[in-house]
C-alpha cells in the first residue's frame, strides 16, 4: 500500500480551518469541496489515460483522454457525499457509485447497509472518498467489496487519518494495489475511536445533524 500525505500549504490552511470548532456548516462544506479538489489533483497524477490524435484549427496534435469506462468515484455514505462535488470538479465525466457503511460505536466494526455499484469492475480504478480514516474498518471493508467486484486498483482520498487506521488498512490491503492520499496524518485515536486532534464528526459538521 502506498501512502501520500499532502505537503501543499493550501491543503494545510484548509485543514486548519476545518479543525476550528468555530467553522460553521456552510463554510465547512465549501472548505471540504475545495480541499478534495486539491487532494484529487495529487491522487490522480498517475491515473491511466489513452493516447489520441485531435485536429486543432491549425494542425493535428497528439494528446490523451480518459479511457471508457474510466475510474469509478465511490463516496462512502454519509460523510463521503460531502466530498463528491470536489471530486467531480476534477472528473466531471466520471461514473459515480455509492457504498453505505455504518460503524458500531461499541465494537467499532463497520457494516454495509447499502450499495449502488456496477456488478463488474474488472480492470477499473475506484476512487474512494471517506473524510476520516480512524480505525480503518470501514475503508478496509469498502476496499474488499470493490476488489470482489473486480476492481484493479483503489485510490482512497481522506481528509484526515490516524496512524492506527493507516496500519490497519495496510494490513488488510495485502499485496493489492491500494493508494491512500491524505490531507493530514494526525497523532492517534482516543478510547472512543475518534481521531486526535481531528475535527470532530465530519458527517455532523457537513450536514448539521446529530446521530
Amino acid at each position: 500500500m502506498r501512502q501520500q500525505v499532502s505537503s501543499h500549504p493550501l491543503v494545510a490552511e484548509k485543514i486548519t480551518r476545518l479543525r476550528d470548532q468555530r467553522t460553521d456548516t456552510p463554510e465547512f462544506r465549501a472548505l471540504t469541496r475545495e480541499l478534495v479538489t486539491l487532494l484529487a489533483y495529487e491522487a490522480t497524477s498517475d491515473i491511466e489515460v489513452a493516447k489520441v490524435q485531435v485536429d486543432t484549427p491549425v494542425a493535428s496534435a497528439s494528446g490523451v483522454e480518459m479511457p471508457s469506462p474510466g475510474p469509478l468515484i465511490v463516496p462512502i455514505l454519509r460523510a463521503g457525499l460531502g466530498m463528491l462535488d470536489g471530486m467531480l470538479a476534477l472528473l466531471p465525466r466520471a461514473e459515480v457509485g455509492f457504498l453505505g457503511m455504518v460503524r458500531d460505536e461499541d465494537t467499532l466494526r463497520a457494516t454495509t447497509y447499502a450499495e449502488r455499484l456496477p456488478q463488474d469492475l474488472s480492470g477499473r480504478t475506484a476512487l474512494v472518498l471517506d473524510p476520516m480514516l480512524a480505525t480503518g474498518g470501514s475503508l478496509a471493508q469498502a476496499h474488499e467489496f470493490l476488489f470482489q467486484r473486480g476492481a484493479r486498483s483503489i485510490i482512497a482520498i481522506c481528509l484526515l487519518a490516524a496512524p492506527e487506521g493507516v496500519a490497519a488498512l495496510e494490513e488488510a490491503s495485502g499485496d493489492r494495489d491500494v493508494t491512500i492520499v491524505l490531507g493530514a496524518l494526525d497523532e492517534r485515536l482516543n478510547d472512543q475511536g475518534y481521531i486526535v486532534p481531528g475535527l470532530g464528526d465530519a458527517g455532523d459538521r457537513l450536514y448539521g445533524l446529530a446521530d
